[in-house]
């Protein structure tokens, strides 16, 4: 799998704003399709989706089976329905909230080589979709756990 691209598919998803939310990400590697998904209690709907990303790219860094000079020679492309976080990324937006899990995001970024691509939610994609039920399957499970 060395030198395949990785796709990832991310989103989130919250029971109010704020309120109960979860995030989930299908990172495909190879002929891998890994679903990852977790949630927060108290947060927003940008948390999650800022959280999906951070989360995935965590699992490239640490559970990909890449070594670290493979990992920055990998190409990798992103997709999320969150028009925010895609123009922040691809045209350097004013971060001016969430520092703290911009903080985290540009941790994991590292010198990944990565594609910000935004997608259309609720459409026809498949993976987003899948996405978005992973997050809020997340978000549910969070909020009955309260």
């Amino acid at each position: 799998m060395k030198n395949e691209k990785i796709i990832i598919y991310t989103d989130g998803s919250c029971i109010g704003n704020p309120g109960p939310g979860g995030w989930g990400a299908i990172i495909r590697h190879g002929k891998e399709e890994i679903q990852i998904s977790g949630g927060e209690i108290d947060t927003t709907n940008n948390r999650m989706e800022m959280m999906a990303i951070i989360q995935a790219l965590k699992w490239v860094n640490s559970k990909s089976g890449l070594k670290k000079g493979e990992i920055s020679e990998t190409e990798i492309e992103v997709f999320s329905d969150s028009n925010l976080l895609m123009q922040s990324l691809n045209l350097g937006w004013k971060r001016k909230a969430n520092l703290d899990l911009w903080e985290k995001m540009d941790l994991e970024r590292g010198s990944l080589n990565i594609t910000w691509t935004w997608v259309k939610a609720h459409s026809t994609n498949k993976y987003n979709n899948l996405v978005d039920r992973l997050a809020f399957t997340a978000a549910i499970k969070i909020q009955k756990a309260k």
